[in-house]
């Protein structure tokens, strides 16, 4: 059967090869071809009803949701009922398909349908996606409940379902495989600087760049109830944490080794899980409320403008705008040496374009570059990508023309994303954020 079509008078025509031909060329009957189903409903894009599986599950789904609430009333009426024009729904989405078949009589002569009450108009709620303002996402982050990048989802989308993966590529993989709708990920910190394996994944990756949010981190010193700080042998963190709180650390006089774990709450939640009293954790309060932990010292971090950046990942990039602020993030390498980073720089310098950020990273698949006076490969040099980040939208004229010279002077560049700025005013805080 052919797939259903939204066009009412489908024709088509056969081309009919016999086995023993009686002529020197085949015979070409037409044979019109209708389709006995039809959509009278306006189609949309997420529509089902593009093929006669999707018919008859439809039919299907629609008789059971009949029959279920003819045998709840025990009654059968002659008037039509709410479930007689009853839209069916298969996987979520609304059918686009007249579920009401044309009866036969018995000369097989089609009879009009009867009149129903009119439809419901389609509602801009029917084309469009899910919302954007984090209801019914499904967000990734790295680490267990608690954690820092849990917080960062709920702040970036609230009331979304946040889940956790135990690595940063997973999450990566999360939205990709349309396990999770997006993904936030930290990549630099006030104190602590970047994370260089999520600036890695971004290049491995193709998502997108889709927005950011700066969370200010409050650290705390966890341990098991009745432990005390003199007690302690060993502290477990996240290595970022364990590097912003090294000098705090040694200003408690504490005598311990310190050790480096997946994520700050899966810190605390190893030390709850094992029952360990001569160790501690660095992590959030909230990390002590859900794994039973004390805090023996609150706000433990060198600096109190302790903040990460997160960044929003998405499958599709979003349409750049110029009502707000936004950021660029690109990635580019050259194979003429740093010499050409001068020239790179200038493209925005001239634009008056601010940069915020500029990060080199080694190049994985050519990482030594072999030359010398002579060019015959004696001399090395490590060969870079650049990643910046720079304070203008892609729909600016001279953001396109700045990425339109830095490509004469690059051997490669990609945008990772232009998306909007974090505005949201903070301040260092004493408590839990």
């Amino acid at each position: 059967m052919q797939a259903i079509s939204h066009v009412q008078n489908l024709n088509s025509y056969l081309i009919i090869r016999r086995s023993k031909p009686r002529f020197d060329k085949p015979v070409r009957l037409a044979v019109p071809v209708r389709c006995v189903y039809h959509s009278d409903s306006v189609p949309f894009p997420n529509g089902v009803g593009s093929s006669r599986v999707d018919w008859q599950s439809s039919c299907a789904i629609l008789s059971s949701k009949v029959f279920s609430q003819d045998q709840d009333s025990g009654e059968k009426s002659n008037t039509f009922s709410a479930s007689d024009h009853l839209a069916a729904a298969v996987n979520g989405h609304k059918t686009s398909l007249d579920l009401n078949l044309v009866p036969l009589d018995k000369k097989n002569k089609p009879q009009p349908p009867a009149k129903q009450p009119p439809q419901k108009p389609l509602t801009i709620t029917d084309l469009s996606p899910a919302p954007m303002h984090g209801s019914q996402l499904r967000v990734a982050y790295q680490g267990v409940p608690g954690a820092y990048s849990e917080a960062a989802a709920g702040k970036a989308y609230p009331n979304c379902e946040a889940i956790p993966c135990d690595q940063f590529e997973v999450a990566f993989q999360a939205v990709e495989l349309w396990i999770a709708d997006r993904a936030v990920l930290p990549v630099e910190n006030s104190l602590g600087g970047s994370i260089h394996r999520n600036y890695d994944l971004l290049l491995r990756h193709r998502l997108h760049i889709v927005g950011e949010v700066q969370l200010p981190v409050h650290h705390c010193l966890l341990a098991l109830p009745g432990v005390r700080k003199e007690y302690l042998t060993r502290v477990i963190s996240h290595p970022q944490a364990l590097s912003q709180c090294e000098n705090t650390i040694t200003k408690l006089g504490l005598n311990v080794t310190r050790e480096a774990v997946d994520d700050t709450a899966g810190a605390a939640e190893y030390i709850a899980t094992n029952n360990l009293r001569d160790t501690a954790a660095i992590a959030s309060a909230r990390a002590a409320e859900l794994y039973g932990l004390n805090v023996l010292a609150d706000g433990i971090q060198d600096d109190s403008s302790n903040v990460t950046r997160f960044v929003m990942l998405a499958r599709d990039p979003i349409i750049p705008r110029t009502d707000r602020p936004f950021k660029t993030s690109i990635v580019f390498a050259h194979e003429e040496g740093t010499s050409v980073l001068f020239k790179v720089l200038s493209a925005f310098a001239f634009r008056n374009i601010s940069l915020t950020k500029i990060e080199s990273r080694p190049h994985r698949n050519r990482p030594i570059r072999l030359v010398d006076d002579a060019n015959v490969g004696t001399a090395k040099h490590f060969e870079y990508m650049f990643y910046v980040d720079f304070e203008a939208s892609m729909a600016e004229v001279r953001a396109q023309n700045a990425l339109a010279e830095v490509q004469e002077f690059t051997s490669f560049l990609r945008v990772l994303g232009s998306y909007p700025m974090d505005m949201t005013p903070w301040c260092p805080s004493r408590g839990n954020p």
